[in-house]
């Protein structure tokens, strides 16, 4: 309780909801946790001003979708809502900050952050990379026990310091064996990388289930059999018609 959050959004119905009972979708035990913390240390506001000026850390977690037109269309993510929100960080610190990039990206797009917060303020900023590793549906559990908290920075005193304050905040709940430091582009490529090696294992999967069905062999079987290897392990082993949601894709793509 000694570490007040503020989730800031631009869209005034979403934040809305989040300080209602009814929120924007659905968790198990999220409606409990946010009702208990609510109005206490947690806040939902519009007003990213006064938010950025009041915070010392930021953590940055914003849509990255592909690209539409121009160079890279298609399979280049778009990064223009990282661009915006360092330039409203840029506008609005009136002090040092620690920007943490949350948002999946490629690796090198926390120079974009930096270059937009050299270029137009004169405070120092420290920019790490955080990745999400979370599950879409379990990201409650996931946050509660992660398998892992991966923190990136440069090799700087100032980054140095800056990392060794965001582990202080995930010891207070995670044990530090799981709480792993790295450089900041290896915080960057490895989100890319472990969604990259869980779809290679989808479509892996696919490829044999169309070779059961020429040969007659049942798939699940198959896959059984692969999965009680303790090296493959059994996880994303199940035959269906592809990875489904836009990240796998998106991410592949990038």
């Amino acid at each position: 309780p000694d570490i007040k959050v503020t989730v800031c959004d631009h869209d005034e119905r979403k934040v809305a909801q989040w300080n209602s009972s009814l929120l924007p979708f659905y968790e198990p035990s999220m409606q409990e946790v946010i009702e208990d913390v609510r109005g206490v240390n947690l806040f939902f506001s519009t007003d990213f001003a006064s938010a950025i000026k009041a915070a010392d850390m930021i953590m940055v977690s914003v849509s990255t979708p592909l690209k539409t037109e121009g160079t890279g269309a298609g399979y280049a993510p778009n990064l223009m809502c990282v661009e915006r929100v360092a330039r409203l960080i840029a506008e609005s610190a009136d002090g040092p900050k620690i920007i943490v990039e949350r948002s999946t990206v490629p690796v090198k797009s926390a120079d974009i952050i930096k270059r937009v917060l050299r270029f137009n303020n004169a405070h120092p900023m420290v920019v790490l990379s955080n990745p999400e590793f979370a599950r879409q549906g379990s990201a409650m559990i996931d946050q509660s026990s992660p398998e892992r908290i991966m923190v990136g920075g440069e090799d700087s005193a100032e980054a140095k310091a800056a990392t060794a304050a965001l582990v202080e905040i995930y010891a207070r709940w995670v044990p530090r064996e799981r709480i792993i430091t790295s450089g900041l582009w290896s915080a960057e490529l490895s989100k890319l990388t472990a969604n990259a090696f869980l779809a290679q294992r989808i479509s892996s999967i696919n490829a044999i289930s169309a070779l059961c069905e020429r040969t007659g062999a049942d798939v699940d079987e198959v896959s059984f059999a692969v999965g009680v290897d303790s090296r493959i392990g059994r996880k994303y082993l199940t035959a269906s018609v592809g990875f489904g949601g836009a990240c796998y894709e998106t991410h592949i793509r990038n």
